[in-house]
């Protein structure tokens, strides 16, 4: 049985903290760049919800094999 599915994982080689923009950008498709602009403009809009987020996120998204 063959595994055509994408699974999200935390970037080894696109890291900066932890992987999390890495790992949803290799997901996506898009510049991880991109996604870690997005993500600081989340912060700033959300009055700081998105850095809990993202440890949340370190923790729930397994690394990469």
């Amino acid at each position: 049985m063959s595994n055509d599915y994408k699974k999200l994982t935390r970037s080894r080689t696109q890291r900066m903290l932890c992987g999390v923009c890495g790992g949803l950008g290799e997901y996506l498709n898009l510049d991880p760049t991109i996604i870690r602009i997005i993500w600081v403009l989340f912060t700033f809009f959300s009055i700081g919800l998105a850095i809990l987020v993202y440890f949340i996120a370190a923790v729930i998204i397994p690394d990469e094999a």
